[in-house]
């Protein structure tokens, strides 16, 4: 099958859905080879993503990393110790002393979703991607890591924007950022570069990947009016909606795992040391999985969703977080908004890694 999923340019106009629909039907565990790159083989049915997922022994994160286009940064040219590229007990520990950072109370959130609509409700010109989306996320990472300072977060800004860029090479940003993390380490527990590293996770698998997720869902509503409708005259609907808005955007579309012995995946033998590529947002489109995967549905339950992974050691650190950004964030959007509509085409980012819209110019309806 011809496709090239490690190009910008397959996902230039958003993911190549239909290329996905033909690899579940046509080539599900699919060998994917490229002169200039190691081979890796893609996975994109629900029940394949979830088995590797949730088999962290024979499928490890650790050999050549989470990511696909990992960038070297050990002696031997290894994979980053992010807590993506770690496996248990090393992942544990990570995971352990992380989660108490990443406390908010929904009071603080909303305090601060309120400030963000405040702010895009007065431009004459509001990008809903970077005015609501990305300033939203932005004062919440802000808040999680204690740089409130405006300049910071402006830095931080430009840190994460040169990160999702697929046309940058992101070794300075990611620099950068390690400075900046250092000037703002406090009492965690986490060795400096432990704290580093953790950062370097948060602004990519946590901040961009919430900030893509709320574009990408208000989009989805703006484009299916009827549920738009339906959010208003029903907020309560999100205790089913943002589980719909997690299948159907799949921000972080792909994570990379390396297989530790010989084995198959659906009849299909891997053998050790392969590279196994999940692709969640082929998953969540399966259609002997969910009914009608292609319409929009706010009410879909049950919802049984892998874009927050599948239930492994690598379950979404961020997870309670970021559901709970997308709830805020649409409840008061849906009280205080009419109508949300888009004043130009949306720019997607074109990454093969994050779904993301780089810019949504809209019209606020009051």
């Amino acid at each position: 099958m011809d496709i090239d999923l490690v190009s910008p340019d397959t996902f230039l106009f958003g993911p190549p859905h239909d290329a996905f629909a033909r690899l579940r039907l046509e080539a599900p565990v699919f060998l994917h080879r490229r002169e200039d790159l190691p081979p890796f083989w893609v996975v994109t049915r629900h029940p394949d993503v979830v088995r590797v997922s949730r088999d962290g022994e024979t499928f490890s994160s650790v050999p050549n990393g989470a990511l696909l286009n990992e960038i070297p940064y050990g002696p031997r040219n290894e994979p980053s110790p992010t807590m993506l590229n770690l496996d248990p007990p090393s992942h544990t520990r990570l995971r352990r002393l992380a989660a108490p950072i990443l406390a908010l109370s929904e009071r603080r959130v909303r305090a601060l979703c309120t400030r963000t609509l405040d702010r895009a409700f007065e431009l004459d010109d509001c990008d809903f991607a970077k005015d609501v989306a990305a300033e939203f996320c932005m004062s919440v990472l802000a808040e999680l890591l204690g740089f409130p300072d405006q300049k910071d977060r402006r830095h931080v800004q430009w840190i994460a924007r040169e990160l999702s860029d697929p046309l940058e090479s992101p070794m300075n940003a990611t620099m950068e950022l390690f400075r900046f993390a250092r000037d703002i380490r406090g009492e965690t527990g986490l060795t400096t570069r432990e704290f580093e590293l953790l950062v370097l996770v948060l602004i990519t698998a946590g901040h961009l990947a919430t900030q893509h997720l709320l574009a990408g869902a208000m989009l989805a509503l703006i484009e299916h009016p009827r549920q738009w409708r339906l959010l208003r005259d029903n907020p309560a609907i999100m205790a089913t909606g943002a589980d719909e808005m997690l299948r159907w955007v799949s921000p972080l579309m792909q994570f990379q795992r390396t297989a530790t012995k010989d084995t198959d995946i659906a009849g299909q033998p891997i053998s050790k040391g392969d590279r196994v590529a999940m692709y969640y947002i082929a998953a969540n489109r399966d259609e002997a999985v969910f009914d009608e995967p292609m319409s929009f549905d706010l009410t879909r339950s049950p919802n049984p969703h892998v874009a927050f992974g599948a239930g492994g050691p690598h379950s979404c650190l961020s997870d309670h977080l970021a559901r709970l950004q997308i709830r805020v964030l649409f409840d008061e959007l849906s009280r205080r908004t009419r109508q949300v509509e888009l004043a130009d085409t949306p720019d997607y980012l074109g990454s093969t890694f994050l779904n993301g819209i780089s810019a949504m110019p809209v019209r606020f309806r009051h």
